[in-house]
């Protein structure tokens, strides 16, 4: 016999909904966290002067984001030495950090430096990550296709690359500073996802389903 169906309106959601209380200070400090998660010190003050209640410090952004407009203008150098001052320990657990110091020993043409560098720096950080094993083979591989016209890595050379590492350590300057991986937001939304696939594996539920996390919109979808 097959199990009924376990319905939750398109109404019945929207009525529940407006039961819930949400208050404009918690949603103030989830947008505020994102900005300050982010680095997007300019639109973190101006919404701090709008927003009447919020009292975040942001001084504490201003060493973090000097490493990341230092990484963004492809200057390693001043990048580790300022990373150095900050939280060298850093440094040292970086993958990307490292993987960028490779990508330029490669497009320097610095093959036997660049075969040491990943064997000795990079292996070791890679060595329990499936997904930052293939980052390295992806960076590796980078010494065998660069000659070719469609190098499947080529892309490591493009400034999307040196965006992405700047992502990776202002992620990294944040966590070792507040304890918080990523922002608050990006849990919730994972949160989410992970409760909708729950329900989707009961098979049972019909329920309003967010598919589209731009514009939050609900998709409703009867048996």
């Amino acid at each position: 016999m097959e199990t009924p169906k376990i319905v939750v309106t398109s109404e019945d959601w929207e009525s529940k909904l407006s039961d819930v209380e949400i208050l404009i200070e918690d949603m103030n400090r989830l947008v505020m966290n994102l900005l300050v998660a982010e680095g997007y010190r300019e639109a973190a003050e101006k919404f701090k002067e709008e927003s009447i209640t919020m009292q975040e410090d942001l001084a504490s952004m201003n060493e973090r984001l000097e490493v990341i407009k230092a990484i963004e203008s492809r200057n390693l150098e001043d990048a580790i030495e300022k990373l150095n001052a900050l939280n060298p320990e850093i440094i040292k657990t970086s993958f990307h950090l490292h993987q960028q110091m490779l990508i330029e020993l490669i497009r320097e043409k610095k093959t036997e430096e660049a075969v040491a560098f990943a064997q000795e720096k990079l292996a070791p950080l890679a060595e329990e990550n499936e997904a930052l094993q293939r980052e390295l083979e992806k960076t590796v591989c980078i010494l065998v296709t660069e000659g070719l016209p469609n190098c499947p890595s080529r892309e490591l050379f493009h400034n999307s690359q040196w965006i992405r590492t700047a992502s990776h350590v202002n992620e990294a300057i944040h966590t070792s500073q507040t304890g918080e991986k990523g922002p608050e937001l990006e849990r919730l939304l994972k949160e989410l996802i992970w409760t909708q696939n729950q329900l989707d594996e009961k098979t049972v539920y019909v329920y309003p389903r967010m598919n589209d996390f731009s514009t939050g919109q609900l998709i409703y979808r009867p048996e």
